[in-house]
C-alpha cells in the first residue's frame, strides 16, 4: 500500500499532517469504518470487496486482508468492541445480505479474514424473506455481554436480535423486537433507510429520573422523510402463573422538520449534558441538529442521589427478588392481553400512553447549511463534540456546539488538485 506523508524525516507519529492513503480498491469506496482504538480501518467497495488497514507503530498504514463480501455494493460496514474476541466485522450489501466476519489472529497477513480462494470466512449471515436489508447497527453491553443488531429492511420493518455470544451466527440470536419502524414507500418512489442504535451505555440522568430504565435501549430510524426515535419499555406477562419479565420498543418522539428525503442520521455520545441529540443529513443540504429531552416532575420526591434515581432499578438486579415480588402481583396481565396491549406487534408502533412509557420532547438546535448542496454522511466523534458532514462538493465540514447549545462550523476540510510547477530561474 503506497503511504504519501506530509513530513520529510518519516516520522508520521508526530505529524500534524494528514496522510494521503492509497485504498487500492478497483472501485468507489462507498464504505468506511474504524474500529474503538482507531488503529484499524475497513473500507467497502462497490464492487463487493472489504479491505482492512492496520496502523503500525511507526505510525504507516498497512494492508491487512481484502477479500470479496458482497456480490454488489457495500453499503455499510461497523467493527464490534474490541472486547469481543477475536475481532468481529459486520457490512452489508446491496443485496441485502448482513454477514459478520471473524478474525484469525493465528493466520498470516492476508488470510485473517479471508480463505485462499480469496473470499471471506462468514460466521453468520442473515438477510430478510421478502424485502432486502437497507441499514443496520449492532450495540454491544459491556455488562451483561449481550449484543444486539437492528436491521432496516427497504419497506421499512425494524427486526432487532439479541444474543448473548457475538460470534455466534445471527441465526441463532433470540428475536428482540420485531415491527414496522417506518412506513412502507410506493413504488419507484426514491428511498433511503438508516438505524442506529444509542452509543451511550446508559440513558442520561434526566431520562433515568423521568423513568427509564437504566438497560433501556435507544434506537433512531429514518425513513424517507420522517425519523423516529424509540425507546424500550418493561413489560409483564404471566404463563400458567409464572410472570417473565421483558422488553419492547415504543416510540418516544417523532421528528417531522424535514421536507425531503433524510440521507442519514446520527446519535451523538456523551449524553451527561442532561439530555440526547440527534443529527440529520438531509436531501435539502442542511445538516439538523436536535435536542432530545424527557421531562421529569420536580416535586416527585426524589433528589439527584444515585439511590433516588437507580434505587428501583437496582432493587429489580436480584433474578430471585424480581420474580418472587412479580409471582405475588395479583394483576398481572395474561399472555393474550399482553399481546392485545402492545401498539401493533409487527404494526407501526405508536405513543399510547403504556405503562412504562416515558415522555419525550424534541427541540432543534441547529439548521447548518455550510454545503449548499446535498448532504450525505453525518456523524459525531466519540466524544460528541464534534459533527462532522459530507455534502455533494465532497468537502468535510467540521461543527462544534457553542456555548448557548447551537451548533456552528469550525472548519472545512476538502482535497484539490494542484498542478505542480517549475521554480522560476534565477537569470541574473
Amino acid at each position: 500500500m503506497a503511504h504519501l506523508s506530509a513530513s520529510e524525516d518519516g516520522s508520521a507519529e508526530n505529524s500534524p499532517a494528514f496522510d494521503i492513503i492509497q485504498h487500492g480498491h478497483k472501485d468507489l469506496v462507498q464504505a468506511i469504518a474504524f474500529n474503538a482504538y482507531g488503529d484499524r480501518c475497513a473500507t467497502g467497495s462497490v464492487d463487493g470487496k472489504i479491505r482492512v488497514f492496520n496502523r503500525h507503530q511507526d505510525g504507516v498504514w498497512r494492508l491487512c486482508d481484502n477479500w470479496k463480501a458482497h456480490a454488489g455494493e457495500i453499503l455499510e460496514l461497523q467493527w464490534l468492541p474490541p472486547t469481543i474476541y477475536p475481532n468481529l466485522l459486520a457490512s452489508l450489501g446491496i443485496e441485502g445480505r448482513f454477514r459478520l466476519w471473524a478474525e484469525d489472529p493465528s493466520a498470516a497477513p492476508g488470510r485473517r479474514f479471508s480463505a485462499r480462494d480469496g473470499n471471506g470466512k462468514t460466521v453468520s449471515e442473515l438477510r430478510s424473506g421478502r424485502y432486502p436489508y437497507r441499514s443496520f447497527s449492532v450495540k454491544h453491553d459491556e455488562v451483561t455481554r449481550c449484543t444486539y443488531v437492528a436491521l432496516l429492511a427497504a419497506d421499512g420493518h425494524l427486526t432487532v436480535y439479541e444474543g448473548e455470544e457475538p460470534e455466534l451466527p445471527v441465526a441463532d440470536y433470540a428475536k428482540f423486537d420485531d415491527f414496522q419502524a417506518c412506513a412502507k414507500p410506493n413504488r419507484g418512489e426514491e428511498t433511503c433507510f438508516k438505524v442506529r442504535f444509542d452509543p451511550n451505555p446508559e440513558p442520561c440522568y434526566t431520562a433515568l429520573r423521568a423513568g427509564v430504565p437504566t438497560d433501556a435501549l435507544g434506537l433512531v430510524v429514518s425513513g424517507l422523510t420522517t425519523v423516529k426515535i424509540f425507546r424500550t419499555r418493561d413489560t409483564v406477562t404471566s404463563s400458567f402463573g409464572a410472570a417473565t419479565r421483558g422488553r419492547e420498543f415504543y416510540l418516544a418522539v417523532e421528528i417531522k422538520d424535514h421536507n425531503h428525503l433524510v440521507r442519514d442520521v446520527a446519535w451523538a455520545p456523551g449524553n451527561f449534558r442532561g439530555y440526547d441529540m440527534i443529527a440529520t443529513a438531509c436531501q435539502d443540504g442542511f445538516v439538523r441538529v436536535f435536542r432530545i429531552d424527557t421531562p421529569f416532575n420536580e416535586d416527585d420526591g426524589k433528589s439527584w442521589s444515585l439511590g433516588d434515581i437507580l434505587g428501583k432499578t437496582r432493587s429489580d438486579e436480584n433474578p430471585a427478588s424480581r420474580n418472587s415480588h412479580l409471582r405475588r402481583q395479583s394483576q398481572v396481565p395474561s399472555g393474550i392481553r399482553a399481546e392485545i396491549d402492545k401498539s401493533g406487534t409487527h404494526g407501526e408502533r405508536t405513543s399510547t400512553d403504556l405503562p412504562g412509557q416515558v415522555h419525550h420532547t424534541v427541540k432543534v438546535l441547529s439548521k447548518l447549511s455550510a454545503h449548499h448542496s446535498p448532504v450525505w454522511r453525518v456523524g459525531f466523534d466519540d466524544d460528541g463534540q464534534i459533527l462532522g458532514s459530507v455534502g455533494d462538493e465532497g468537502k468535510l465540514m467540521c461543527h462544534r456546539q457553542l456555548p448557548d447549545g447551537s451548533w456552528a462550523k469550525s472548519s472545512e476540510l476538502g482535497m484539490m488538485k494542484a498542478r505542480m510547477t517549475a521554480p522560476p530561474n534565477n537569470l541574473s
